[in-house]
């Protein structure tokens, strides 16, 4: 899984692309594949794998990160308690993602209002929209470094976790198993948090969960709408449907944000390579497939098209934000009046699963509506073949 998904994302960057077509023609013509021609056709580096990665591509990268860390801290925010631990008490968090908490005061407004502001200043040439275009792959290569980084950070640093300790660190209950392959991918410390000069406690799950990756994958879509106007002189209604639809999908997280204290990546799972690479490189650069295919290979849904991806999507969102909102409150508190009157059982480890409501359908509905909504991200694409 560590090696072959990150291969996965580098095969549909080459093999798709915007230099021969997608797929490359030697894929549709095994017998005639020969190295030289791949190269060819897939727009490899001049200068091999050494092309795959640029300092200068990684010190911006890490330069958005920065300023994302900035804006956190900097701007009000709310401050929420985390569910109890299971060594007790509670972890607070600091979340400022959309206006909800303060208005004109947060982070993706002032991301977003940035690039919002220059493409109405200098429209499609803006430095931002040609810079992740042309450098697509090595963007990538920067955030998969940062997260084999931050991987084996937290898996050595998690060794100095003492029991009872005041900062209520903890190992995850499945993180430790003594396998180093497994506790390294799968998160061995529950929460780690590091505290930085002038920035103070940073929790980097909490951080990395949505605030570099979900942005980035407006800001990739972005860039893609962007080149498909500079390419072709129009925007499709595919790429604008797909691109609102995944904004809204990003920006509704940033707005919920809070809920993400109760969900199994913040209350079970350790940190480990699984999360770091799920969020900041699967998540924004597999997520922004369809648009990055659009943008080369435009087509034009009309109204009963886009009607049709409407109401997959609209279905699939309903599932998704009703079943995630009532799985909240009752993680927060179960005599809300709003769901006070669900079933529910309690297991040998003391927890409570809901047994009616959306969670008495199946045992993850809010999957169901994840990928309803990714079936009608697709529908465009697959319709143009």
């Amino acid at each position: 899984m560590a090696l072959g998904l990150p291969l996965v994302c580098y095969l549909t960057a080459f093999l798709c692309n915007d230099v021969t077509g997608c797929p490359v023609p030697s894929v549709l013509h095994p017998r005639s594949l020969t190295v030289a021609k791949l190269r060819k056709e897939t727009g490899w580096p001049k200068d091999g794998v050494r092309g795959l990665l640029s300092f200068k591509v990684t010190g911006l990268v890490l330069a958005y990160y920065f300023i994302s860390l900035v804006l956190l801290n900097v701007l009000p925010g709310l401050v929420v308690q985390g569910v109890k631990l299971r060594s007790g008490g509670r972890l607070e968090y600091k979340f400022n993602g959309m206006p909800r908490f303060h208005p004109r005061q947060n982070s993706a407004i002032a991301i977003l209002g940035f690039a919002s502001l220059g493409t109405v200043l200098q429209g499609t040439d803006f430095p931002l929209w040609t810079f992740i275009y042309q450098n697509y792959i090595q963007i990538m290569s920067a955030n998969l470094i940062i997260a084999f980084t931050l991987a084996w950070f937290v898996y050595i640093r998690s060794f100095t976790v003492k029991s009872g300790n005041k900062h209520r660190r903890e190992l995850a209950a499945g993180g430790h198993s003594g396998n180093l392959i497994y506790d390294w991918f799968i998160g061995r410390e529950l929460n780690p948090r590091v505290k930085i000069p002038i920035f103070g406690e940073i929790d980097i799950k909490s951080f990395m969960e949505l605030r570099p990756g979900m942005l980035g994958w407006i800001l990739l879509n972005l860039s893609f709408i962007a080149h498909q106007y500079k390419s072709y002189g129009f925007v499709t209604d595919s790429i604008i449907l797909i691109s609102g639809f995944q904004a809204i999908y990003a920006l509704d997280s940033l707005w919920m944000e809070p809920a993400i204290l109760s969900t199994m990546d913040i209350t079970t799972d350790g940190f480990g390579f699984m999360l770091a690479f799920g969020d900041l490189v699967w998540l924004p650069f597999t997520y922004s497939w369809q648009t990055r295919y659009l943008a080369v290979y435009p087509f034009h849904l009309g109204w009963w098209g886009i009607a049709g991806v409407l109401a997959v999507q609209g279905v699939g969102y309903y599932i998704f934000r009703a079943s995630n909102n009532e799985k909240h409150r009752f993680r927060q508190n179960p005599r809300d009046a709003k769901i006070a009157h669900l079933q529910h059982m309690q297991t040998q480890s003391g927890t409570k699963l809901l047994t009616s409501g959306w969670w008495g359908f199946s045992r993850h509905p809010n999957y169901l509506g994840d990928w309803i909504m990714a079936w009608s991200y697709c529908l465009p694409t697959g319709i143009a073949g």
